[in-house]
């Protein structure tokens, strides 16, 4: 009455599958490195050389080769820029801290506190141009 199945389940377990597999640290280096690179470009592009030599001598270390440095410049603010920057530091944080990677913890802890104080200092200009 039924045809018989041919073909393997898709619940069947991939323990013999041919795919390539990645420990959990692999894939967290992987996106350690991933977070630390757009950390790079938003530092580049707000033209922070020395941190970025810092960021750019982790990732190398990450992967295991120099990463592509190019600042693309964007139509946007610098505010927003720190902003962004301050985002991608802490989610580096949290992975390095997942890792237990203290000299990335370190770097991306001073990141976010260099870029709050950056949006705080302009803040606070913009508060006493604009004050009467």
């Amino acid at each position: 009455m039924y045809e018989p199945i041919r073909t393997k389940s898709v619940h069947t377990p991939a323990g013999d599958a041919d795919f390539p597999h990645r420990t959990r640290e692999e894939e967290l280096d992987i996106q350690l490195a991933g977070h630390l690179a757009a950390l790079l470009a938003v530092t580049d592009e707000l033209g922070l050389a020395s941190d970025g030599d810092r960021i750019a001598g982790q990732i190398a270390r990450l992967r295991t080769a120099p990463p592509a440095r190019h600042a693309g410049r964007s139509e946007a603010s610098p505010a927003a820029l720190r902003r962004r920057a301050h985002a991608l530091a802490g989610r580096a944080l949290v992975v390095a801290a997942s890792r237990a990677d203290t000299a990335v913890a370190i770097l991306a802890a001073e990141a976010m506190d260099a870029h709050a104080a950056a949006l705080s200092d302009a803040t606070a200009r913009t508060a006493l141009v604009g004050a009467p």
